[in-house]
């Protein structure tokens, strides 16, 4: 079974190598590593590039020539990663918020499901500790309205940490999803839930990042609440 991670970045050079190294310490049969970098500043695309010289085909590297937003990264990527013959597809955030060492659990939920989500809000499942109370109460309020609105059988609807089967991606046609920010991760769920797709979700603890600095504003969140409605309104027709 091939398996690859799609992980974009943008000035994430001091995380990415330390997460590469905690990727592939899990040891993986046919795991390898997709990097979508979209001409970072700090130089992320050169340290890809390295890391590639370094692990050769394990680990692979886009360059794309501006900052277009999350949704169309991730769209290039597994347009990529299926073109390679990718059975699984993997998506995570390059901060090392989302636990490398969780994949195994994730690749065996895969049995039973076609859509698996490392889970801050299932039993066993965990926020950062030095999040302050009301950014905690924000994230726990986000998904159970995400999860209200868009009926999705999840309890973490906004988490990105995911494993796709080729088959549960390709039947989503993931490449006219209509969003470019962090709301494309509720869509492609949405989507998921519309065609019928089993999800199931393994616990992770979420860490906040030591390096860098968050593209998660105030102004990202209050447009996906808003763009929420708007997929439901969009897909109300939808027959896939």
């Amino acid at each position: 079974m091939k398996i690859i991670i799609v992980i974009p970045t943008y000035n994430e050079a001091e995380n990415l190598p330390i997460l590469v190294e905690r990727i592939f310490a899990n040891q993986v049969d046919e795991l390898s590593i997709l990097v979508v970098d979209d001409n970072s500043p700090d130089g992320c695309g050169r340290v890809a590039d390295a890391l590639h010289e370094q692990h050769g085909e394990r680990l692979m590297v886009v360059h794309r020539e501006k900052k277009e937003g999350l949704g169309r990264a991730y769209v290039q990527g597994f347009d990529t990663a299926l073109s390679l013959g990718a059975d699984v597809i993997g998506m995570m955030d390059a901060d090392l918020s989302h636990p490398p060492e969780k994949l195994p659990e994730m690749i065996r939920a895969l049995e039973n499901a076609d859509l698996v989500i490392g889970s801050r809000y299932v039993k066993g499942g965990s926020l950062a500790k030095d999040w302050p109370f009301w950014r905690k109460g924000l994230s726990a309020f986000a998904n159970f309205y995400t999860r209200t609105i868009l009926g999705l059988p999840v309890k973490d609807t906004t988490g990105a940490y995911r494993l796709w089967k080729k088959a549960a991606l390709e039947k989503i046609k993931f490449a006219d999803t209509r969003s470019s920010g962090y709301v494309f991760i509720v869509e492609l769920a949405y989507l998921a839930k519309l065609a019928g797709c089993r999800f199931a979700e393994v616990p992770i603890h979420f860490k906040e990042r030591e390096h860098g600095v968050s593209k998660m504003s105030f102004k990202v969140q209050l447009e996906a609440a808003l763009r929420v409605w708007q997929l439901k309104r969009v897909y109300r027709k939808l027959k896939l």
